[in-house]
């Protein structure tokens, strides 16, 4: 989502501000187009130097510097802007922002821009539970600005206290979100599964997959940022739970079925990024299995339910195949058995598309059996990508 964008970040001068350079790493990295905008005193604490090798872009500091190539109009860059970051945002800025005072770059930018804006504050937590700061940021809410609300922690003052900048991975969700905002998926209701089941043996050991989770997270993300109210059933992983979603978490396949049918009465969409394990033992013992030299232990499996077959109910269905030869075929005949509306095809064998990546190539295979090859992209845009054929579907 982010490939491609022009983000402007404005950096002001608080602290926090040095945290601003891993947030410019981290969007450059993802492929935005970076326009940094500081503050006087945000250069007081790191220095545009820094920004400019970050980013590869010229740093704005003065509105009227005549070499900056936004020199001649101070809109052009509110104009060239996909969103608007302001990280770290001091109390000080965000009473200007909501005033609209706009005598230095950064206020001109927020001002001018029909951009989302996105304000990350971070300041002393007295300052910021301040009464006149609430009612500025209020202000701001109401005038359509996305807030990002500061965390708990160690301030610069050495005190705790709520206050402290949000982590890089939290901005760049928000900011992800405010481009999001077409609301095409608004009112619907989807599921999403995500992870690898673990089917126990015994009170320690398990039968499980390599599956990280992170693209059913990633599709989950995608359609609450598109509006959609979404119900994640997620079966171990280790990834951040995402903001404003309903997240269900689950061990084994019968637990996986149980909370999917419960989940899809009121669906519209069913997305079964999920990796339930096929097979589980025939019986559980019930306390650990020793280790014996003297012989091997046999393990009876047998199936674990087939959720996408079994799950009934009026809904869109949208399968992955995983798989590591005969990727079509394969795919195509799990289109036909479940009876799926979609299913996502993907070469497991690929490094850069296999477990725990955070790329994906796959192919998009429709029940009438048309194919969609996309190239290598971030599992958020396969996402994105997903759920534009989804939209489709809904209508």
């Amino acid at each position: 989502m982010l490939k491609g964008k022009t983000i402007v970040l404005g950096i002001t001068g608080g602290i926090a501000a040095y945290k601003a350079a891993d947030l410019a790493s981290k969007l450059t990295q993802a492929g935005a187009k970076v326009e940094v905008v500081m503050t006087e005193a945000a250069t007081k604490f790191i220095t545009p130097l820094t920004l400019r090798n970050i980013t590869h872009r010229p740093v704005v500091t003065d509105m009227f510097e005549l070499a900056s190539e936004w020199s001649v109009e101070h809109v052009a860059l509110a104009e060239d802007a996909a969103a608007v970051v302001v990280a770290p945002a001091t109390a000080n800025t965000i009473a200007r922002l909501a005033a609209g005072i706009a005598d230095d770059m950064l206020g001109t930018v927020v001002l001018a821009t029909k951009a989302p804006v996105v304000i990350a504050p971070a300041m002393n937590d007295l300052m910021y539970a301040n009464a006149v700061t609430q009612e500025n940021i209020a202000k701001l809410k109401a005038r359509g600005f996305n807030f990002i609300e500061p965390e708990y922690g160690r301030l610069a003052s050495g005190k705790m206290g709520k206050g402290r900048l949000p982590e890089t991975a939290k901005i760049i969700d928000a900011i992800e979100r405010a481009l999001g905002q077409k609301r095409d998926l608004e009112g619907k209701r989807i599921v999403v599964t995500a992870g690898g089941t673990r089917e126990p043996i015994d009170p320690v050991r398990h039968i499980g997959n390599r599956s990280s989770g992170k693209m059913g997270y990633a599709l989950a993300e995608a359609a609450r940022d598109r509006g959609a109210k979404v119900v994640l059933v997620s079966a171990n992983v280790s990834l951040e739970t995402p903001t404003n979603v309903e997240l269900v978490k689950v061990q084994t396949a019968a637990e996986m079925k149980k909370a999917v049918s419960e989940a899809v009465k009121k669906a519209e969409a069913l997305i079964m990024a999920a990796a339930p394990a096929d097979f589980q033992p025939e019986t559980i013992a019930k306390n650990k299995i020793k280790k014996d030299a003297r012989q091997n232990i046999t393990l009876r499996l047998v199936k674990t339910p087939d959720i996408l077959s079994e799950v009934k109910g009026n809904f869109i269905r949208v399968g992955f195949a995983a798989e590591s030869e005969n990727l079509i075929v394969n795919a195509k005949k799990k289109l036909t058995e479940k009876k799926l509306d979609l299913i996502i095809a993907n070469d497991i064998t690929k490094a850069d598309s296999g477990f725990d990546a955070d790329t994906n190539r796959v192919v998009i295979i429709d029940k009438k059996g048309k194919t969609e090859e996309l190239p290598l992209m971030s599992k958020r845009e396969v996402a994105e990508r997903i759920m534009d054929r989804v939209k489709g579907l809904l209508k």
